[in-house]
């Protein structure tokens, strides 16, 4: 191949190969650039359905234009040879770079913000990764970061709703062949993507996590002597959050759970979220909403700072409830004036204890309250008040952002219920260590 021109670009060096064929560097005769130059496999190249499916994904990817995604200049076939041009990210890949340990902290929350960036274009366009990791990070030696293979995953799976055999990974480096194809691509599969089922950008944003921890520790989160075993981790274990660095942010910690969550209704929704949370801005608030409320971890020895991670979680989600809640009262514009209203919770006929601890809903139309070891709801617009089912020994009530559930504890256990019906139903057990810190 080295020498020889296809179409009107003419090969220089071979770069590397895997489980998707072979990758080189190409001269663009026509244009005057250089190009990687991506191979596909006969197997490929012969399937002349597979190839037209292709084509159509192809055109999608090709209108992807952003600095953090390397581009598809164009699929080509001459002499037999079909090929994808791309841009030619120049420097090392994550995983060569990684080989050598991890990175500081404020490099891997810069290349990280960068990865979620162009991740975050392409979702807007409809387009999934499927297959990001660290072989398919690219950064130059002035730190450009380039994600690779964006969206190859499906082009080549060709529209099925099973995903394809973990050796067809695109990914095209000279580190990977043989069983390394496997398990690197394994090993940052969704669990969804693990049980064979239908992915979508949230899969994206578990592998996110994955390569982000990875950065951090130079580890991978799950790992296995074979792809069933790594597949298994995936599914079963949790990452060993006390490798994370001592000097790693409350603020990336929090982003990792919320990441790496199998159950992907209860993971991160939306890549945007996460490049926020790690511009200078985002990592501020959130510090500054974690301090108020005492969650920070500088008082804690850092091998137990994980132990504190999951209380941070629910106390930062109790912030982001209470500030957004502020926010949207401080920026509504100013209602007409409104005859004052006072609101008496009076002592109950079969009772003697007084109402404790009322919270208004963010919607201001409700207000809950405890008495007689039981929460009580009073709906302000109609004045009625309820007893709320299976409340007995609640305390400390707390209302969500849309003000449709209340979160409440109940002996051991963090419970939510929904206050237009239903039975409250557990979110978690909380544990007490060492430090009476407690956690889920």
């Amino acid at each position: 191949m080295i020498g020889k021109t296809l179409a009107h670009y003419e090969v220089l060096a071979k770069l590397g190969e895997g489980g998707m064929g072979a990758v080189y560097r190409a001269r663009d005769v026509k244009l005057g650039r250089e190009v990687a130059m991506k191979v596909l496999p006969d197997r490929f190249a012969q399937d002349q359905e597979r190839l037209a499916r292709f084509h159509r994904e192809a055109r999608t990817l090709a209108a992807l234009n952003h600095p953090n995604i390397a581009a598809i200049h164009g699929l080509e076939s001459d002499q037999g040879v079909t090929f994808l041009a791309m841009e030619l990210a120049e420097g090392e890949d994550l995983a060569q770079r990684l080989a050598r340990g991890p990175l500081p902290v404020d490099e891997a929350v810069a290349v990280a913000q960068a990865i979620a960036q162009g991740m975050e274009e392409a979702h807007a366009r409809g387009v999934i990764h499927r297959d990001l990791k660290p072989a398919n990070v690219k950064v130059s030696a002035d730190g450009k970061v380039k994600v690779l293979d964006f969206g190859l995953a499906r082009a080549f799976e060709g529209g099925n709703a099973v995903e394809p055999d973990p050796l067809d990974s695109p990914t095209l480096t000279a580190a990977m062949t043989g069983a390394g194809v496997i398990l690197g691509t394994a090993a940052y599969m969704s669990p969804e993507q693990a049980r064979g089922g239908a992915v979508d950008r949230r899969t994206d944003i578990w592998s996110f996590g994955a390569v982000l921890y990875e950065m951090l520790t130079a580890v991978r989160p799950f790992q296995g002597e074979t792809v069933s075993d790594t597949l298994a981790s995936i599914l079963k274990t949790d990452p060993d959050w006390d490798a994370l660095p001592a000097d790693t942010p409350d603020a990336v910690r929090l982003l990792l759970v919320r990441c790496l969550e199998r159950d992907r209704n209860r993971r991160l929704q939306d890549i945007g979220e996460a490049r926020i949370l790690l511009s200078d801005d985002g990592l501020k608030t959130l510090y500054s909403g974690l301090s108020f409320l005492g969650a920070t971890s500088a008082d804690i020895p850092a091998d137990r700072r994980s132990r504190r991670l999951l209380p941070a979680v629910l106390l930062a989600v109790l912030a982001g409830a209470v500030l957004g809640a502020a926010a949207l009262w401080f920026t509504r514009p100013a209602p007409p004036p409104q005859p004052r209203r006072w609101l008496e919770i009076g002592v109950a006929d079969h009772s003697e204890e007084p109402a404790r601890t009322p919270v208004i809903a963010p919607d201001g139309a409700k207000v809950v309250y405890e008495r007689d070891g039981r929460l009580w709801l009073r709906r302000l617009d109609t004045g009625a008040t309820l007893e709320l089912p299976g409340t007995a020994g609640a305390r400390l009530p707390f209302w969500s952002v849309d003000s449709r559930h209340l979160g409440f504890f109940q002996d051991t256990r963090i419970m939510r219920l929904d206050v237009d019906g239903g039975a409250p139903v557990m979110v978690c057990e909380l544990k007490t260590n060492d430090y009476g810190a407690g956690g889920c």
